[in-house]
């Protein structure tokens, strides 16, 4: 029998609620650069016996009577532009442009999923006048490096114009608080519609359409109904409840202790051991009886601010970390910090993946073992299911450079390739 957990009933998380969302978000009580525990994927609002397709609101027309002078993206707060040189919105406005503004970080999957719609934009209406900025305004501290990022876009195929925004001028200033987040600005330089989170893809189109419209661009001529199909896993229940989809997961102190702090959040692992001091170095012991929501961990591991980093070299992969999961895909954000890739092993309900079952990051040895490779600070594709289900999973290296940011889990059976 498994010892019980003790800190359960010191940290009051029997009766927590776990909120989901599309997006992730800055806590409250938090700085911007500390933002909340998200899930991963939109959910149908009303589970069906098959998937069906994510249900878009119609746009009315005007999109709102109110409008807000957009603030700038330029200032001494803003480190490179990739793919451009600087942009001004008041020269672009001179030049009667329309102006999305997309705020992303590049380990984000709620940001990954949007880059298909983003790009199929920029090749539909660049011609005619749209002008799509993407602010990468970094999670994490390693998504700061301009060569990173210069590696994300590139590998993502990202054609339009991306600024650095690494200390949060940015974001300030629109006062955002959510990656992705949209901000659309007409002719005249206001924000006239805006939208947090995936989907609304429709919705955010018809409304880049009309301000072109309103800038008197033609755009009759372009189809409106391309835009990428996405399926929903029907059982995907909302996050609230312990059978539903998994929660991102954040491994490092600062949004565990931030979440204890508060008194309402419920923190992401449940290893007492983890609770006694921030920055060192710990021996932690399983405690056995895996709940959808939390990570687990076994053996020697440093607990920093933003990450787990694996404290030791070992033999036979005897340290892991472990979690049950509710989701179509899991995700998870890794890196090494020297030239020397490491491998890490995964494991499913005690078992390797199968081919069915590996994410695209996944290869196999000659025993069939399932391992992935981390050479470079990315988000790495661990599991692809065709349903949504629930199992087990625990990753383990030998390497002491096995380092773990965050998890992530999807609830689309069917969603476009970025």
């Amino acid at each position: 029998m498994h010892r019980p957990v003790r800190i359960l009933m010191f940290l009051g998380l029997a009766a927590a609620t776990l909120a989901i969302l599309v997006s992730c978000s800055s806590d409250s009580e938090d700085t911007a650069a500390d933002p909340a525990p998200t899930a991963a994927a939109e959910v149908a609002p009303k589970p069906d016996p098959t998937p069906t397709a994510v249900p878009t609101p119609s746009i009315s027309l005007p999109i709102t009577e109110e409008t807000l002078k957009a603030p700038r993206i330029q200032g001494e707060g803003i480190n490179e532009w990739i793919n451009s040189e600087e942009l001004i919105l008041a020269e672009l406005q001179a030049e009667n442009k329309v102006v999305l503004i997309d705020f992303w970080t590049y380990t984000c999957i709620n940001c990954i999923r949007t880059l298909p719609y983003l790009k199929q934009w920029h090749d539909k209406y660049a011609d005619r006048g749209l002008v799509i900025i993407g602010v990468h305004t970094p999670e994490f501290d390693f998504e700061k490096s301009l060569d990173n990022v210069k590696e994300a876009v590139e590998g993502f195929e990202i054609k339009y114009p991306v600024v650095q925004d690494n200390n949060y001028w940015t974001w300030n200033v629109f006062n955002n608080r959510y990656w992705p987040a949209k901000y659309l600005i007409d002719k005249d330089g206001n924000i006239r519609y805006s939208h947090f989170g995936e989907g609304r893809y429709d919705e955010t189109e018809q409304a880049i359409r009309l301000l072109l419209e309103e800038a008197d661009q033609a755009v009759a001529d372009i189809s409106d109904d391309e835009n990428p199909i996405r399926l929903v896993a029907p059982n995907a229940l909302s996050s609230r409840s312990p059978d539903g989809l998994t929660r991102e997961l954040y491994a490092g102190t600062s949004r565990n202790y931030s979440a204890v702090r508060s008194g309402t959040r419920t923190p992401y692992v449940l290893n007492e051991e983890f609770y006694t001091r921030g920055n060192t170095e710990t021996e932690y012991t399983d405690p056995g009886d895996w709940q959808n929501h939390h990570i687990y961990l076994q053996g020697l591991w440093h607990n920093g601010e933003e990450s787990l980093r694996h404290a030791r070299m070992t033999e036979d992969y005897e340290d892991y970390m472990a979690l049950r999961f509710n989701a179509v895909d899991v995700n998870v954000v890794l890196r090494t910090q020297s030239e020397t890739p490491y491998t890490v092993q995964i494991r499913m309900d005690g078992e390797p993946l199968s081919s069915e079952t590996a994410g695209p990051d996944i290869w196999f040895d000659d025993e069939g073992k399932s391992f992935i490779t981390v050479d470079e600070p990315r988000l790495y594709a661990l599991v692809r299911l065709d349903a949504f289900e629930s199992h087990e999973l625990t990753l383990s290296s030998n390497s002491d450079e096995f380092e773990i940011f965050a998890f992530t889990f999807g609830a689309y059976v069917v969603h476009p390739e970025v």
